[in-house]
């Protein structure tokens, strides 16, 4: 679960902004819509972060932090040599040439060495990344980090740190002895550090990249959005995820029983089975908000099973605002959430407000420079527990809203 996020020049994101989920300890209601940061710690967050905010006001590109940081941490070996990192800076003529830098931070085990691993007790652990180089050339990393708190001490302590040349140094939990001279003849510019070292069987970084894999999104780095023959596929190759699927559908009511997959003349296909029809329907011909659902289902049901990131980007497109909120209760549900897993989205459906508590709920809005500026409805005086949200929202209280006119 991610406590804090820092993203700084950014896409549309120019000036640092800081999404700090921690709930305050002296508020008391709501205590059972927080969780844990992560075992045996008395701080609490939120599973459901939702941003909301006008067309084109960054919520997106707040969440593209999080998938292109799994991307690099667990996928930039592939990249090639002098090849553009895929992502974009605050384009303007002071941050075209600025350092990028996305920071996040989480919990995990008090041994380092057992990253990925279930513990009774847990500590804070911070990812740091820093990108340079000149506009409309390839960037390099200028420097990027790995450090923790451990519980006795409360100091951090620098797991691994990469300079601006290149130079590695680590702790000796993070057991860089043995790799050091691989690593100078691999480690490239525009890579991880921990991407290269799982290429070398680095223990602790093939750990690290597993736990970061359970990141799941619908925001592409490296490849275009998933076609329905690709998502068609997904699902003949996971027979679960199917029944999962069918489970779901008749529990929230889209008016299909069951919907199958299998490969036909053309290719990986679908088709849906309806209450009180004589024949099926090829999915194709369904509504744009079934497929969508079929699309997200994925996403949320890999992150609860596996206690990791669901990042969806505008979840309520075509999705009926009914079955919006039982989305939302999968990962409020303990008993159905046993691990933990986190939910990220943006949304325009403003009745989505009714569903969530304040700390779960941010709003972007662009200033006259057309930098993003994001802020926590916990963080905006004199907002109650009790209030409307959806009803102050829409009637401009908490800003974030379109200018008509």
């Amino acid at each position: 679960m991610i406590h804090r996020l820092e993203i700084e020049n950014f896409y549309s994101i120019r000036d640092l902004q800081i999404i700090d989920l921690i709930a305050s300890k002296a508020e008391k209601g709501d205590q059972n819509r927080l969780t844990p940061i992560g075992p045996g710690s008395a701080s609490r967050a939120p599973s459901v972060v939702a941003f909301f905010g006008a067309n084109a006001s960054g919520k997106s590109n707040i969440l593209k932090a999080i998938p292109f940081l799994a991307w690099f941490i667990t996928g930039s070996f592939s990249l090639g040599p002098n090849k553009f990192l895929p992502f974009h800076r605050f384009a303007d003529p002071i941050k075209s040439n600025s350092r990028t830098r996305l920071a996040v931070r989480l919990c995990g085990p008090t041994d380092p060495e057992k990253i990925g691993e279930a513990d009774e007790q847990s500590c804070e652990y911070e990812y740091e990344l820093e990108i340079a180089g000149e506009a409309n050339k390839p960037q390099h990393i200028f420097s990027e980090g790995l450090r923790y708190w451990p519980l006795k001490t409360k100091r951090p302590v620098q797991l691994f740190f990469r300079d601006e040349n290149g130079k590695v140094k680590a702790h000796k939990s993070f057991g860089l002895s043995g790799f050091n001279l691989a690593l100078e003849n691999v480690l490239r510019n525009n890579a991880s550090v921990v991407s290269t070292l799982a290429q070398l069987n680095h223990p602790v970084a093939i750990r690290i990249t597993n736990s970061v894999m359970s990141t799941f999104s619908n925001i592409f780095i490296m490849r275009e959005e998933a076609t329905d023959e690709n998502i068609s596929d997904h699902y003949i190759n996971d027979p679960e995820l199917t029944a999962d699927l069918n489970r779901q559908i008749e529990s929230i009511d889209l008016g299909i029983n069951k919907i199958e997959f299998y490969v036909g003349a053309n290719g990986p296909t679908a088709q849906a089975h309806h209450n009180n029809l004589n024949q099926v329907i090829p999915l194709l011909f369904e509504s744009h908000g079934t497929k969508q659902f079929v699309k997200v289902f994925p996403i949320i049901r890999n992150a609860l099973i596996h206690g990791g990131l669901a990042v969806v980007d505008e979840l309520d497109l075509a999705i009926h605002p009914y079955i919006l909120p039982e989305i939302l209760k999968l990962f409020h549900d303990p008993k159905l959430n046993r691990y933990s897993a986190q939910l990220w989205i943006s949304a325009h459906s403003a009745s989505l407000l009714e569903e969530l508590i304040k700390d779960e709920i941010y709003f972007c809005k662009k200033d006259m420079n057309g930098a993003t500026d994001v802020y926590g409805l916990k963080d905006v005086q004199a907002v109650k527990r009790t209030d409307n949200f959806y009803k102050k929202y829409l009637s401009g209280v908490y800003g974030g809203v379109p200018l008509l006119g």
